[in-house]
């Protein structure tokens, strides 16, 4: 009998205890924890989110060149429809009746009780009209958004564009939901989470009807949306435009970097468009028609399109060459209208001759560059031309050319300098010789270059044997810091001391006489002493393309830039007088012979391109 009351009492008190356990529990998830309770609530609750303003992108001299304007997107619970006047409605947000249908149709589709978006990104003007009249369309609402305005139609290739998001990046990043909007290209891809800020959300009571009565608790549970981070770009947005001027009616590309930092101070590229038209309701069919136009605008050729560098290049080998010991600045060669071995001939233009290694530079003797070449690949301290060959494509590379330099713009490419391997599999392994690859010491044969590489290339030599990785955002605004890799000096394999000959071949190229030979005297200023090298591509498909690379001044150089003129012909016609404009507007801010400017400016190269073809 003992032994059952015993039982008794322990069954009660376990039984008492679980009562007790659940009292407690269902005290803590209903009074104390409010989340629970919030939790439960979700079935008269409604979540808006709250997008926050892109960060604002500003020029170097904190000129505004990218900003935000507020745009609405109405949108509809079906639920909630009732008969409406479609006529006025259409009217008012000048949309077509048979659009109207569809998107109703596909909304309810999605969901009877869930808003779905009818229409995106209409003006605030629209908005003003529209808001008027909206108690007389039951079941719309307007979600307020903002969208990228621009204070110049410049750069339109630097700062990109922003899209919606498609379904690949809402499953791969839980960030985004569907009607999101992303960086598409340029830096606003590049610089996405920056840019962006954080979403906040306003959480609404609604009634059984699903319409919005109060904010949830006096808004306790609402998240404030975050602005995103503003950019200082090292963009100067003047030099920029005074660019594109040049370029207008024009193929081709310019790219000024600073050489004591590597920010990049313009680069443009032509064809190019209006950044506005891809913006807003016209994205779409502005875009397509973009890209179904034949000079391809949309294409950025400052980081995407390889030239042959021409005789752009020949500096390059000058530095190998001293680097290797197989030329010094006392090598003099005489050229008798050409370089020739065999039945092999490399033809060159006249000029004073014999010529040493300065004066080579001065009057580009490819004569003088094809027996360099020569003696880079025949180099008796190496065991074959090809292990010679190796080295000297170690010492191309060095400065940036054959490879990304990562800048933060995307889809850079990497141009092309042929590898060893590449020989092997096109003549046979080990069965070439330095007198097929010699075309490569003018800047021809299989070289591929971006006009981003050879300003870079040029910044190297500016700076006596380093460069920084070329970028186009110099600071962002609160706590964050550019990427470490843009503040790192990248040496070449080029002893400094090796550059001074190199540099004043250059310069006399530009400041020397016509009579002795240079080749770029429409590049001189009067007061900036500019260095600089022609170049002229060779265009299987058409008229030669004109390049030139220059620094300026000679000492302590504050700019360097790569002009491409696509069938542009001979470097000194028209890319050196545009390089010339480029440094004088940039170091001086004004144009002191208006004469070149308007020569450049209303030469047409597209045309002229399209005549001969």
């Amino acid at each position: 009998m003992d032994t059952f009351i015993n039982r008794k009492n322990i069954i009660a008190f376990l039984t008492i205890a679980v009562a007790v356990a659940f009292v407690v529990r269902l005290f803590s998830i209903q009074i104390v924890d409010t989340s629970y309770r919030l939790s439960a609530s979700n079935n008269v609750l409604r979540r808006i989110p709250q997008y926050p303003a892109r960060g604002l992108i500003y020029d170097r001299n904190g000129e505004l060149m990218v900003y935000n304007e507020a745009a609405y997107d109405i949108n509809v619970t079906p639920q909630h429809l009732s008969e409406f006047d479609t006529t006025e409605f259409c009217d008012l947000l000048n949309v077509r009746k048979d659009h109207l249908k569809f998107v109703l149709d596909s909304a309810k589709r999605y969901s009877y009780y869930r808003p779905s978006t009818v229409l995106k990104q209409i003006s605030a003007e629209t908005y003003a009209a529209f808001q008027e009249k909206l108690h007389k369309f039951p079941g719309f609402f307007v979600q307020p958004r903002t969208i990228r305005k621009y204070s110049q139609p410049s750069a339109a290739h630097l700062m990109g564009y922003v899209g919606e998001v498609d379904r690949s990046m809402v499953q791969s990043n839980d960030y985004y939901k569907s009607g999101d909007y992303i960086g598409i290209s340029g830096i606003e891809r590049e610089y996405e989470e920056e840019l962006r800020g954080e979403k906040g959300v306003k959480v609404y009571l609604v009634d059984v009807h699903n319409r919005i009565k109060d904010s949830y608790r006096d808004g306790r549970y609402d998240q404030k949306a975050e602005v995103g981070s503003d950019l200082v770009t090292s963009i100067d947005l003047e030099l920029q435009k005074y660019a594109e001027k040049l370029l207008q009616n024009k193929v081709g590309s310019i790219v000024a970097i600073e050489p004591s930092s590597g920010e990049v101070l313009a680069m443009a590229s032509s064809p190019s468009y209006d950044p506005g038209l891809l913006v807003g309701r016209e994205r779409n069919l502005n875009y397509a028609r973009l890209s179904n136009d034949t000079l391809r605008p949309l294409f950025n050729r400052s980081i995407m399109a390889s030239y042959p560098p021409g005789s752009t290049f020949k500096v390059m080998n000058a530095l190998a060459g001293l680097q290797e010991d197989v030329i010094s600045k006392g090598t003099t060669l005489s050229c008798h209208g050409g370089f020739s071995m065999g039945n092999f001939r490399v033809r060159c233009h006249s000029h004073p001759s014999p010529v040493n290694l300065v004066q080579s530079i001065q009057v580009s003797c490819n004569t003088f560059y094809s027996t360099a070449y020569l003696r880079i690949l025949e180099d008796e301290k190496f065991s074959s031309i090809h292990d010679a060959f190796v080295n000297w494509r170690n010492h191309v590379t060095s400065f940036g050319l054959g490879k990304k330099l990562n800048i933060d713009v995307p889809n850079e490419l990497t141009g092309f300098i042929p590898t060893k391997d590449y020989y092997d599999r096109f003549y046979g392994e080990s069965r070439w010789r330095s007198l097929m690859l010699v075309s490569l010491g003018i800047g021809q044969g299989e070289l591929g270059t971006t006009p981003l590489q050879m300003a870079n290339m040029t910044t190297a030599i500016a700076n006596r044997g380093y460069y920084y990785v070329p970028h186009v955002v110099k600071s962002i605004r609160g706590d964050q810091n550019i990427p470490e890799r843009f503040r790192e000096k990248q040496y070449v394999s080029v002893d400094s001391a090796n550059f001074e000959p190199i540099i004043d071949g250059m310069d006399l190229a530009v400041n020397g006489e016509i009579d002795d030979g240079s080749t770029a005297t429409s590049a001189a200023l009067e007061d900036i002493t500019v260095c600089g090298k022609t170049g002229t591509a060779q265009n299987p498909h058409g008229e030669d393309h004109s390049i030139f690379i220059a620094f300026a001044p000679k000492e302590d150089p504050k700019i360097a830039v790569s002009v491409y003129f696509e069938n542009g012909g001979y470097g000194a016609t028209y890319a050196a007088p545009a390089a010339k404009l480029v440094i004088e507007k940039y170091l001086n801010n004004e144009i002191s012979v208006q004469w070149w400017e308007d020569y450049i400016v209303n030469t047409n190269l597209i045309e002229k391109d399209e005549t001969e073809d």
